[in-house]
């Protein structure tokens, strides 16, 4: 554990906290990280949610060395290509940086796409509570998540929320703004960030149906939920349906390198694609279909696949739910939430929290001390494993929890029982 002061400036972080008690992780190995003490943990998160393949394959390290000694980078911009974006945008992607960045593109795309047929009036933007959708401009304004929007400046007028688990609510918005001025709805399958939010049964195909009804683009945030993570490539497929724009990032690379995307129709492409004058849409990020980080990609792809991971993800729902569960009667504990994916969460009571704010920071400190890195966030905690996990890691993860929330409850004074 460092014990001097840091430079580093830590993303989401309480740095007066943090700048003297970093943990600082030396390196990786399946399933597992080791600080720079030598102390091992079980990577209950996957990192940020997005290391599917497990830290340490060697693979992944041959594929971006090679991919470097050929053509480590070169822009993409204009006429511009190279071999591994070309085979890694199948069907037609628009490749970024990173998830927030496929976020924002997304959001600009569908403006574009109504003014350049003739409807640029559909400029409004819909998401869901709790939704995270990065925090680029845009993404900030879509963001669901209030701690994340407060005393950032002025969001976009042209952006609202609704609750995310109402349809109704949705139907009502569209209403109330006007499906004439609606460019997109943004819905992450399964909230994430937001608490591990998991969607009522019909819901996803219903925001499906509603925005074919009105004519407003259906945007899928699969960053989280994608290569693996709720059991398909992307995740829209689990449902049936076939959205207009699917967000993607984290798991593509399984974190190795920072790339993301957005796949895109055929109909919102045709106006850009298909006229022989067309509208250009004046967009993208230096590092665009970056050589070395598409070959990463290429090669975390053939990994997944080669290893069933896709398969391992939809074991791993029922692995993660069953471990889980039996929290429910613990007297801290107001809500599980699991069963769609490899992910779940721990919620705590409100008379907790409370009493408590800082409920789940101590849940995840004590896991720690247990061995096993948590994600503390919202009411509670989450983990979301390498989908390479046994059923003896999620054993171990669901241990250090169980032993962190009795930690808990003795600090409280609460009797751990219900």
């Amino acid at each position: 554990m460092a014990s001097t002061d840091s430079r580093f400036w830590h993303p989401f972080a309480d740095m007066h906290a943090v700048r003297s008690a970093e943990l600082t992780l030396v390196s990786g190995d399946g399933v597992h990280v080791t600080d720079e003490d030598g102390r091992r943990y079980l990577d209950g998160t996957a990192s940020l949610w997005n290391v599917n393949v497990g830290h340490g394959r060697k693979e992944l390290a041959d594929a971006a060395a090679a991919q470097m000694r050929e053509l480590a980078t070169y822009g993409a911009f204009g006429a511009f290509n190279n071999p591994r974006a070309r085979e890694l945008a199948d069907p037609r992607i628009f490749l970024t940086s990173g998830g927030g960045d496929s976020i924002d593109t997304a959001a600009k795309l569908a403006r574009r796409y109504f003014a350049a047929i003739g409807q640029p009036e559909r400029v409004h933007l819909i998401s869901r509570s709790q939704g995270y959708h990065g925090t680029h401009g845009l993404g900030t304004s879509l963001g669901g998540i209030p701690a994340n929007r407060v005393d950032v400046g002025p969001l976009d007028p042209n952006a609202s929320q609704v609750p995310h688990d109402s349809l109704e609510a949705l139907e009502t918005e569209i209403e109330r703004v006007g499906a004439d001025r609606v460019a997109a709805v943004f819905v992450e399958p399964v909230i994430g960030a937001g608490g591990v939010h998991q969607p009522r049964e019909g819901y996803i195909e219903g925001v499906d149906a509603l925005c074919k009804r009105t004519g407003v683009l259906h945007v899928v945030d699969a960053v989280i939920a994608g290569f693996g993570r709720l059991g398909e490539w992307f995740s829209p497929e689990r449902w049936g349906i076939e959205p207009d724009m699917i967000t993607f990032a984290k798991g593509v690379t399984s974190g190795y390198l920072p790339l993301g995307g957005l796949v895109v129709s055929g109909t919102i492409a045709a106006p850009f694609w298909d006229e022989p004058n067309p509208p250009w849409f004046r967009h993208g990020p230096t590092y665009a279909g970056h050589p070395t980080c598409c070959a990463v990609a290429l090669a975390n792809l053939d990994i997944i696949e080669r290893e069933g991971l896709l398969a391992r993800g939809l074991e791993l729902q029922d692995e993660i739910a069953s471990a889980l569960r039996p929290f429910e009667s613990h007297a801290l504990v107001g809500e599980v939430r699991a069963g769609i994916g490899a992910i779940g969460a721990v919620g705590l009571t409100g008379e907790v929290l409370m009493r408590e704010p800082k409920a789940p920071m101590r849940v995840f400190a004590h896991a720690r001390d247990h061995g096993v890195l948590v994600r503390p966030l919202g009411d509670g905690v989450a983990i979301s494993p390498p989908l390479i996990a046994t059923r003896e890691d999620i054993d171990t993860a669901a241990t250090a929890i169980s032993d962190a929330l009795d930690a808990v409850a003795s600090e409280l004074g609460v009797t751990a029982a219900a």
